[in-house]
């Protein structure tokens, strides 16, 4: 079963173009969503991941890109 994450393209604490290829790296076989996901009040304040039905949240993409790592499948 391949991982479900998505990432928002709005968010302030994260750039979609550094941000996916690490993702990709990470999870190969991940299905990867690129859009708003209408998290907007914890978005404004921290990047975020949403990783097979869990929201990850951390100051930086690297950090929260640490926290998801242990929920891919």
């Amino acid at each position: 079963m391949a991982n479900d994450i998505r990432i928002c393209d709005k968010c302030k604490h994260m750039r979609v173009k550094t941000m996916l290829p690490k993702i990709i790296h990470l999870a190969p076989d991940a299905e990867v969503k690129v859009g708003c996901k209408s998290y907007c009040g914890p978005c404004a304040r921290r990047a975020f991941i949403f990783i097979n039905g869990r929201y990850v949240t951390a100051p930086t993409e690297d950090e929260a890109l640490e926290k998801a790592a242990k929920y891919i499948k």
